[in-house]
C-alpha cells in the first residue's frame, strides 16, 4: 500500500512539474523595443523562432537581431505544439501572411492564424 501511494505522490509531482516547464517555456521574456515596427522578415535571415503562449512568437535573425511578432488574436494550440508552417510566394514572411499551428503526431495541420508587425526588440538577459 505504501508503495501504491510513493507512486500515486511521484505521479503527481511529475505531471505537476511537467505543466510548470510547459508554462515557464512559454512565459513571454521581458523585451525592449529597440527600432520601428517593420512588415516583413527575410525568410533565409531567420535562424530561430521561439513562440511564447498563443499569441507571440520571437523571430531570431543572424546577426543577432530579434523581432517580436503579436499577433492581433490568439492562435489555439500555438504555445501548446510551439510549432507552425507558414506559405509564401516571396523571400519574405510578413504580416499579411497566415501561419499555421502544426499538430503532432504526424504534423496534422492545426488552426491559421494572422501574424502582426514584426518589432524588433532587445531581449532583457537573465
Amino acid at each position: 500500500m505504501r508503495a501504491l501511494v510513493a507512486v500515486a505522490a511521484l505521479a503527481l509531482l511529475t505531471t505537476g512539474g511537467s505543466v510548470q516547464a510547459k508554462k515557464d517555456r512559454n512565459a513571454v521574456p521581458p523585451a525592449t523595443p529597440s527600432g520601428k515596427a517593420v512588415s516583413c522578415v527575410t525568410l533565409n535571415q531567420i535562424r530561430e523562432t521561439r513562440v511564447h503562449g498563443d499569441k507571440v512568437i520571437d523571430f531570431h535573425m543572424t546577426g543577432g537581431r530579434v523581432y517580436r511578432n503579436e499577433l492581433p488574436y490568439s492562435c489555439s494550440s500555438l504555445g501548446f505544439e510551439e510549432r507552425f508552417s507558414y506559405k509564401t510566394s516571396l523571400n519574405q514572411l510578413c504580416s499579411t501572411d497566415i501561419i499555421t499551428v502544426l499538430r503532432t503526431p504526424p504534423s496534422i495541420p492545426g488552426p491559421s492564424c494572422g501574424l502582426g508587425q514584426f518589432q524588433p526588440v532587445d531581449i532583457a538577459r537573465k
